[in-house]
């Protein structure tokens, strides 16, 4: 067990359901393959999703309940058949590049190669093999998967800087098993509603099948706008990495490199590394992430507990003249007149959160930690991407305890050493010029990772949903796809870049994308996408049926009087939902008004740094 558990962890290749299968162990045709194959050539594209508003919900049940149980049945027959572990196995998968499948279906002695002018026409054998074609992630690749998007220890000290001991504890709490519940229900949705002929392959679509085309697209563009905005303030922090190690050991280098160029050093290379097209190829670069965060970690709370804060860093991004803050903790407005380091069990009084006073500086606290959370937003297009989506829970049970446990020990451990002194970004909150210069460089590493991941899918919703589905563009996988996809990633990424500049003050600027974006796709969409589908499967009646014949599903009825009879049916779970949808609309509309007051603060002079400056905050 020992051995096929470490094999999965190892990104273990292509799908072994597809040209292995007996054809006497399933039943394949379901009653919907059709005997007449005319020979031709059949692509992966012709599989891929038209969003048609003539299926109806009940159908991508229909259709998911077939694809879940032939799941269950093969992957226990592969636990038998899998091959023994060994380390070169593990090395070799690792830095695999995949493996290509044939889409035509092989049945016994016969090939049946088909042309299809019209999607429709597509067998469900077809449709399983050209959908699995390209489904080869393992639940332990998603465990790195999740991690690599969601783990972000480095904001977890300021967090609780601005809320304080005991509130932060309750917050990370709360809101840690909120953002667990939220992946189970995607999870849960993806399930039910995925299949080989159907797949769901992003939150749109999801939306789409349970609400309809009008909060697809809704949901597409404020989607492709958080994937943006992330990339945009990954920009802007390891910028700031960069502009600390310019500036050299105790200030030598006055200001250091103009702190726009350093940006734009930050967008170059993500141009670079976001040629990266698929989510396989990031398996091994996801690993090298996880680790480099985890070491910055351990090495930011190791030096504070043994040297003092960044005086310097902290004045010049929060403690403008004339701001609480810099009057509280620099009297004199210079770096060497600060007051002794504090702590406090409770919400810190006023001058002492460098968030801001009262209410806004403990709501800056709070969108940190909803930022840190942030990820839900990825699982429909990495559960999209598994081999065996039944392991998903595993990956995201695994991933969940240990961000937490990173957040909780890290954020409180430097928190303690360093007080209302703690940084937003932490290996930026540390002194010694060495260790920073190491971490900040780590960080570099890291953070270029996951931005590229950012814009690898950002990039992918805005394709696919908009150039493909309007313009008619060709998929990503054909030759002039790719050329497409060169010249978008520079593009993406300039834009991004100019966004950064704009808005230089991190600490604020993260706060208001955690609130606006990432709060509504971790706790409020989730919770409204379980709301309707269970109030539409509710609905469903005893006498109402697949129709074999048609390929329809029958409805007895329609109209509201479903929705109203969902929502009794399944009124306990419904109720918690909508309790659920109503406290997150409340805490991103809060926190979106904390970050945009903070905001406005910075730029009337609660910081140096400016829109497009080469001032650097860090000097």
């Amino acid at each position: 067990m020992a051995g096929q558990n470490l094999a999965n962890f190892a990104l273990d290749g292509g799908d072994p359901r597809v040209g292995e299968k007996n054809p006497g162990l399933f039943a394949l045709d379901h009653g919907h393959e059709g005997s007449g194959h005319q020979k031709g050539e059949f692509n992966i594209e012709s599989a891929q999703v038209h969003n048609d508003r003539e299926v109806l919900f009940e159908e991508y049940l229909h259709y998911a309940s077939l694809t879940r149980a032939e799941e269950r049945a093969y992957e226990g027959n592969m636990i038998n058949r899998k091959a023994p572990w060994s380390l070169g196995g593990i090395i070799k998968n690792r830095f695999s590049k995949g493996h290509v499948h044939e889409v035509n279906a092989v049945v016994g002695d016969g090939n049946i190669v088909t042309t299809h002018n019209n999607f429709s026409t597509v067998t469900d054998l077809e449709w399983r093999q050209a959908s699995r074609a390209v489904r080869t992630a393992s639940w332990g690749s998603i465990f790195f998967l999740i991690t690599t998007d969601i783990l972000g220890p480095s904001g977890a000290p300021w967090a609780f800087a601005n809320t304080g001991y005991g509130p932060g504890c309750a917050l990370y709490t709360v809101f840690g098993l909120m953002a667990s519940i939220s992946g189970w229900y995607v999870w849960g949705v993806y399930m039910h509603m995925d299949s080989d002929r159907y797949p769901l392959r992003d939150f749109g679509q999801a939306f789409f099948r349970v609400f309809g085309q009008e909060v697809r697209h809704v949901i597409n563009v404020l989607q492709s706008l958080q994937m943006f905005m992330l990339v945009a303030v990954l920009i802007l922090s390891l910028g700031g990495s960069v502009s600390q190690v310019s500036i050299g050991q105790g200030g030598a280098n006055g200001n250091g490199l103009c702190f726009i160029i350093c940006l734009l050093i930050i967008a170059i290379v993500g141009m670079v590394l976001g040629q990266i097209r698929t989510l396989q190829r990031f398996g091994w670069l996801a690993n090298l992430s996880v680790w480099t965060t985890v070491i910055t970690s351990f090495m930011a709370i190791g030096v504070s507990a043994t040297s003092s804060p960044n005086y310097a860093t902290m004045l010049g991004s929060f403690g403008g003249p004339g701001t609480p803050y810099g009057d509280t903790n620099f009297p004199t407005g210079y770096a060497n007149s600060s007051i002794p380091i504090k702590t406090f069990g409770g919400t810190p009084p006023d001058g002492y959160a460098s968030g801001g006073t009262g209410f806004l500086g403990t709501y800056q606290g709070i969108n940190t930690i909803i930022y840190a959370y942030g990820g839900a937003m990825l699982f429909f297009n990495l559960l999209a991407e598994m081999r065996n989506p039944w392991d998903f829970w595993k990956g995201m049970l695994c991933a969940d305890i240990f961000i937490y446990i990173v957040y909780m020990f890290f954020g409180l451990f430097q928190y303690s050493y360093q007080g209302q002194y703690t940084y937003n970004t932490a290996i930026q909150s540390i002194n010694p010029y060495n260790y920073q210069t190491a971490g900040n460089i780590l960080s570099i590493i890291g953070g270029l990772i996951a931005a590229a991941l950012y814009g690898n899918i950002g990039i992918k919703v805005i394709y696919n949903n908009v150039f493909m589905e309007l313009f008619g563009f060709p998929a990503l996988t054909t030759k002039r796809g790719k050329i497409i996809w060169v010249l978008m990633v520079p593009v993406y990424w300039a834009l991004a870049f100019i966004v950064a500049g704009a808005v230089p003050e991190l600490g604020d600027f993260s706060s208001l994308v955690g609130a606006f974006c990432i709060g509504n796709f971790t706790y409020t969409f989730p919770a409204l996408l379980k709301l309707g589908f269970e109030i539409k499967k509710g609905a469903m009646l005893p006498g109402e049926s697949f129709d074999e014949a048609t390929k329809k599903y029958i409805r007895l009825d329609g109209g509201m009087k479903r929705w109203i009879r969902g929502y009794r049916k399944t009124f306990l779970l419904s109720g918690f939902n909508t309790f659920y949808l109503l406290g997150s609309l409340v805490v991103c509309g809060l926190g979106c008004y904390s970050a945009i007051m903070a905001l406005i603060s910075a730029f009337g002079g609660g910081s140096v740094a400016t829109s497009f400056s080469c001032t650097s905050p860090y000097a």
